[in-house]
């Protein structure tokens, strides 16, 4: 309002924004514009617990993936490379089912939940089936990947 008692004319920055108290455009809506101009949230992206909890305890979920990732590659690192790839896989699978079943991880989603689950899932069981097809004795052989190995290098 003016000094006189008119309102001012407050001006709407597109269809699906209002003003707010102070007159600037706000979002009523959560379709999104034509035109992006910010990263929005990832879809699951809120916290993990209420908000008046600690900052560990609101992204709890990243922590335990990381923490199965950093533990297999100290333990890769320390020479048992099979367990440790194995303990990475196993983290990116936790991950990939945190993101299925919980409706807000945090830190842990990154893009949209579909995406996020496929990428978790894939990478974790290719890390994982790799760790348990490492040479020397296999603790899990396809026998159609040797005769394939062997047809692809001998020709």
């Amino acid at each position: 309002m003016s000094a006189d008692g008119d309102r001012d004319d407050i001006e709407v920055a597109d269809a699906v924004s209002a003003p707010d108290a102070e007159g600037r455009p706000r979002r009523t809506t959560r379709r999104f514009p034509l035109f992006t101009r910010d990263t929005a949230r990832p879809e699951g992206g809120g916290r993990a617990a209420p908000g008046d909890a600690p900052a560990p305890a609101r992204q709890w979920p990243i922590l335990l993936v990381a923490a199965l990732v950093g533990t297999g590659l100290l333990v890769t690192a320390l020479d048992a490379f099979r367990v440790g790839t194995l303990l990475v896989g196993t983290g990116l699978l936790v991950g990939g089912l945190l993101r299925w079943l919980l409706p807000g991880v945090g830190m842990l989603a990154v893009r949209s939940r579909f995406t996020d689950i496929v990428t978790y899932g894939f990478l974790g069981t290719a890390i994982v089936l790799l760790a348990l097809m490492v040479q020397p004795k296999p603790w899990l052989e396809i026998p159609f990947l040797k005769d394939t190995l062997h047809f692809t290098v001998s020709n």
